[in-house]
């Protein structure tokens, strides 16, 4: 599956109207969204890049596939070479977040901003020492990975 994405330039008051519609509409993707607009709104955000048709995906979709690589973002399941691999939940989210955009690189701004949908707390070291443990479970070689790689100087991507 590959997400498009596009970029959004929209103003504080927009972003208000847009934010308070978005609560009345009741709709779960709609209730997920109105926060972001919300910060925009109070000017913690001035600019978004939104990922669009995919960013949720449906249990229907079934699991993303990489190689020998298997991502049930359903049952939250991991397998590598059909044997099971244990992940905490923030690595799984990361995982999945990097999964479900393959061959899009993210900053570790953008993914700690999707994953933990708060402010970024200007710790890199936070996002690499997970990338560093996701690695040693599903890399076959975690130093010369194939499917979490590392775009140098800008962040991360899931290999297509």
């Amino acid at each position: 599956m590959r997400t498009n994405r596009t970029n959004i330039a929209i103003t504080p008051a927009e972003a208000a109207e847009l934010s308070s519609a978005l609560l009345s509409s009741g709709s779960a993707v709609a209730l997920e969204l109105a926060p972001v607009f919300a910060d925009i709104a109070s000017g913690r955000l001035t600019a978004i890049e939104l990922a669009i048709a995919g960013s949720q995906t449906s249990a229907a979709a079934g699991p993303i596939i990489i190689g020998e690589l298997s991502i049930d973002l359903a049952s939250r399941a991991v397998k590598v070479s059909g044997a099971s691999v244990s992940l905490t939940p923030k690595e799984f989210d990361i995982l999945a977040f990097l999964a479900s955009n393959r061959g899009t690189v993210f900053s570790k701004e953008e993914i700690y901003r999707a994953v933990w949908q708060d402010e970024y707390l200007l710790d890199d070291s936070n996002i690499m020492a997970f990338v560093r443990k996701i690695r040693k479970k599903i890399e076959p070689e975690p130093d010369n990975p194939r499917y979490l790689l590392t775009v140098w100087g800008v962040g991360y991507k899931m290999a297509e």
